[in-house]
C-alpha cells in the first residue's frame, strides 16, 4: 500500500489553520527565550528513527496474542509498512530486521523495495534465544555461553551469518541479545559462563567488517530469572571493553530493574564512548515493552537531556548513536502504536534542546538545586508539539499522523489487502 501525496496534502490544508496558530505563538515564545527557531526545526527533522520488522504485528503475552488483521505475512510487506509509517511522518527512515524471522530472498529486489520507500537497514538483529526448525542443537541451556562448544559454534555461526545479509542489505551494526543464564542456584558457574559468552563473541568480532559494529544488549531477568549473563550495563560495558573499539552497548529502556536511573547510565555510557543506541519502549513494572511515552515521559526526557550534553561536549568522543523502537502491541493497532512512539521520542528530543544549557550549568557549579529543576522542567513542561508538526508540514508529511491514519482508513484497507487472519511473522 502506497500513499498518495495529495492525500496528505488534503489533510494539511484542513488542519492547517489550528496549526498555525500553535505555532506561531510557540515560536514567539521560543525566539524571546532566545532560540534559534529554524535550526531546531531542522535538527527536529533530520531525527531518524528506526522501526524493527518485528514490531509490525500485534504482540502479546506467554498467555496469547490477539492479532488485528491486515498484519505483514512477508518481509516485503513488512517494509510496505514502515514505508507507510515513513510517508506519514518523515522520521521512520530505516527498518532493522531479525533474522532468521526475516531472511531476504532476493537482496537486490529487498534493497530496491526498500529504496522506493526511501528507508535503509538499520541493524541486523541475531537470534539464539529459541531454537528453529531445523537447527541440530538446542538453545533451551544457553547458545554463546553454552557448555557444550557445538552448541555456541552453531550460535556464533549464526551470529557470522547475520552480518553476512547485513552486509548485503547495507546495514552497519550487528545487535547481539542473549537470554542466556540461569533459573536456580549452583546451575552453572558465573565466571565460566562469561568467559565462554566473551569467547564465542570475539569470534563474532572477529567477522564484522571494518566500517561495522556489535551492539551489546543487556537485560536483568526473562526468560531466566535467577541470572542473566549479560544482566546489566556493567556486563555490557565490560564486553565492550574487552571485544575493543567496535563492541558498544545498547540500552533498552525495559531492560531494567524497577526504578534504575537510566539518564545515569546513560552519561556513564557516553562518558566512556560506548554507547552504541537504544531500544525505546515504555513500562510501568518491568519489560513490558509498552508504547514510549506513555508511562514514564519524564524520564525519557531526562535520558535526553544527558544525550544532548553528552553529544554535544567537546569532553565527550562517542560515536553515532542508533535509535529504534522495540515495543508489543498489545491490544493496540501496531502502526498506530509505533507513530505515537515516534512522536513521543521526538518530543523529548526536542524539549531536551529546549535546555538553557549554560544556565543549568551555572546552577549546577553553584549547587543550586532549586535552579536547575526550574530550568529542566521549564524545557520539560514546554508543548513542543507544534514545532514537529510544523518539521513534518514542511517534509510534506502529516500535521498529526495518527489522526492521517484513521481517516484514510488504512488498516481497513490493509485487512482488505491482506486479509483479517493475516498474522505478522516473527512473533
Amino acid at each position: 500500500m502506497r500513499i498518495d501525496k495529495h492525500l496528505l496534502e488534503q489533510h494539511s490544508e484542513k488542519h492547517l489553520p489550528s496549526h498555525q496558530k500553535k505555532f506561531k505563538a510557540l515560536s514567539s515564545i521560543l525566539s524571546d527565550e532566545g532560540h534559534d527557531v529554524e535550526a531546531i526545526l531542522d535538527r527536529v527533522a533530520a531525527f531518524q528513527v528506526a522501526i524493527p520488522s518485528w514490531a509490525l504485528g500485534t504482540g502479546g503475552t506467554r498467555f496469547g496474542r490477539f492479532a488485528g488483521g491486515g498484519e505483514p505475512r512477508s518481509l516485503e510487506e513488512k517494509i510496505e509498512d514502515v514505508g507507510l509509517l515513513h510517508t506519514i511522518n518523515q522520521s521512520s527512515g530505516a527498518i532493522s530486521l531479525h533474522i532468521p524471522w526475516d531472511v531476504p530472498q532476493d537482496y537486490k529486489a529487498i534493497r530496491q523495495l526498500a529504496a522506493s520507500f526511501e528507508l535503509k537497514f538499520d541493524a541486523v538483529n541475531s537470534n539464539t534465544f529459541q531454537d528453529q526448525p531445523d537447527q541440530e542443537q538446542s538453545y533451551k541451556s544457553g547458545s554463546l555461553s553454552h557448555t557444550n562448544k557445538s552448541v555456541r559454534d552453531q550460535a556464533i555461526a549464526h551470529n557470522v551469518e547475520v552480518i553476512r545479509h547485513g552486509v548485503e542489505l547495507g546495514s552497519k551494526a550487528l545487535t547481539v541479545w542473549l537470554s542466556d543464564g540461569t533459573d536456580f542456584p549452583g546451575q552453572q558457574n558465573f565466571r565460566r559462563m562469561f568467559e565462554r559468552t566473551l569467547d564465542s563473541l570475539r569470534q563474532v568480532y572477529a567477522e564484522l567488517p571494518d566500517d561495522w559494529q556489535v551492539l551489546i544488549e543487556y537485560k536483568p531477568y526473562e526468560p531466566h530469572f535467577y541470572s542473566t549473563v549479560i544482566a546489566d550495563w556493567g556486563s555490557s560495558l565490560l564486553f565492550c571493553q574487552k571485544l575493543g573499539k567496535k563492541a558498544l552497548g545498547l540500552v533498552d529502556l525495559g531492560h531494567h530493574l524497577p526504578n534504575t536511573n537510566i539518564e545515569q547510565i546513560v552519561s556513564r555510557f557516553l562518558m566512556e564512548g560506548k554507547l552504541g543506541g537504544f531500544h525505546f519502549n515504555d513500562s510501568k513494572y518491568g519489560d513490558d515493552d509498552l508504547t514510549v511515552g506513555s508511562i514514564k515521559p519524564y524520564q525519557l526526557f531526562l535520558i535526553f537531556n544527558e544525550l544532548i550534553e553528552g553529544m554535544t561536549s567537546p569532553e565527550v568522543k562517542n560515536p553515532e548513536l542508533s535509535w529504534m523502537i522495540d515495543a508489543s502491541h498489545n491490544i493496540k493497532d501496531p502502526l498506530e502504536d509505533l507513530l505515537q512512539s515516534v512522536e513521543a521520542i521526538k518530543i523529548a528530543y526536542t524539549q531536551a534542546l529546549l535546555i538553557d544549557r549554560k544556565a543549568l550549568e551555572k546552577a549546577q557549579e553553584e549547587n543550586d538545586a532549586t535552579q536547575a529543576q526550574e530550568i529542566i522542567q521549564n524545557a520539560f513542561r514546554t508543548d513542543v508539539r507544534p514545532l514537529l508538526a510544523q518539521a513534518r508540514l514542511q517534509a510534506s508529511a502529516a500535521l498529526n499522523p495518527v489522526s492521517f491514519f484513521r481517516e484514510m482508513k488504512i488498516r481497513e484497507e490493509l485487512i482488505r489487502q491482506r486479509g483479517a487472519k493475516a498474522f505478522a511473522t516473527g512473533l
